[in-house]
């Protein structure tokens, strides 16, 4: 079903997908909040930009969009999957415990932030170009990947991995000049890292039409919080 979203307010247009009683493409999204919370069971495509949360609370169902989107894509995210033609702004996965979301270009602060796993479930975030700072804040859980795909820029801004305490974040490269604190530990992704991303990155390549080969044995470092009780150095006086 298609939905013209031109002159729909964010309550209009989500009511409109949720009474469209299948699979929809949205045209003439500019801004409109909350698109697919919580929706299981659909797929939605998204021609336009659509605002802050996008997929908040989804639950099993797929969305596409086209181009950019604004803060917080996929905001406590519980299942179902996110793919971003563009770019993302700050804090995309919030508290995500579940589903996939794949960003084609560039996403901004605070990616990430909370992210953690619940029950069986394992989320992942696959970010195509560069990340802002604070990637990966208090990450409790799931895998964050960076390929640094759009070139010129370094991969991931100031402060990554601050308070990260579970997951695991794959950075494309020697990650050289990225400071980490002292907190975590970073290696070189050995042959059992790597397959613990292989079926996503393959997923992620051909969304986008990308060499999945080039990719999966390109260098990636691995980070990971220290086993050694990471927040003792924090909150203990020695």
């Amino acid at each position: 079903m298609l939905i013209d979203a031109a002159n729909l307010n964010y309550k209009e247009l989500n009511d409109a997908i949720r009474h469209a009683g299948g699979d929809c493409r949205v045209r003439g999204c500019l801004g409109q909040r909350f698109l697919g919370a919580g929706m299981r069971g659909i797929s939605i495509c998204v021609e336009g930009i659509p605002g802050n949360a996008l997929g908040a609370y989804l639950d099993g169902a797929s969305i596409t969009v086209l181009s950019n989107a604004q803060d917080a894509v996929g905001d406590t995210m519980n299942d179902g999957k996110i793919v971003v033609h563009g770019s993302i702004g700050d804090a995309a996965g919030y508290a995500m415990r579940g589903g996939r979301l794949y960003v084609r270009g560039n996403a901004g602060y605070r990616a990430g932030i909370h992210m953690k796993e619940y029950e069986n479930k394992t989320p992942v975030m696959i970010i195509g170009g560069s990340a802002g700072s604070f990637l990966g804040e208090y990450q409790a859980g799931g895998k964050i990947v960076v390929l640094g795909l759009s070139g010129g820029e370094p991969i991931v801004g100031e402060f990554p991995c601050t308070g990260m305490h579970g997951g695991k974040i794959f950075l494309r490269g020697k990650a050289e000049g990225v400071v980490f604190p002292r907190q975590v530990t970073f290696r070189a992704a050995e042959k059992e890292d790597m397959e613990e991303i292989r079926q996503d990155l393959a997923e992620f390549a051909s969304l986008f039409g990308l060499d999945f080969d080039s990719l999966f044995h390109s260098f990636f470092t691995v980070v990971t919080p220290d086993s050694r009780n990471p927040y003792k150095r924090m909150y203990v006086e020695n």
